[in-house]
């Protein structure tokens, strides 16, 4: 039995759809952890809970475009499908 092109590379555009969702894990932990620390520390320092907040929103944020980029990647893969032009 012979795969076309067309299922192939429908195939391998799920699988690295799949694969770039995973990358929002490494956030997801991450954010997890600072929100922690944060956490941690506006209970050791409360009268500095603003700049705390303030540093742990501005960090998240900058975390948070890996797994953006990864969702991206993947709605590309999936339904634009750039990769069936070059059959």
């Amino acid at each position: 039995m012979q795969i076309s092109n067309e299922a192939f590379v429908l195939g391998c555009s799920a699988i690295g759809a799949g694969l770039a969702v995973i990358a929002g894990i490494g956030p997801g932990i991450g954010q997890g952890y600072a929100a922690g620390q944060a956490a941690s520390a506006v209970g050791r320092q409360p009268e500095a809970k603003g700049d705390i907040v303030q540093t742990m929103l501005l960090g998240q944020a900058v975390a948070e475009t890996t797994g953006i980029y990864g969702l991206v990647i993947a709605i590309i893969l999936l339904f634009v499908q750039p990769l069936m032009g070059a059959l």
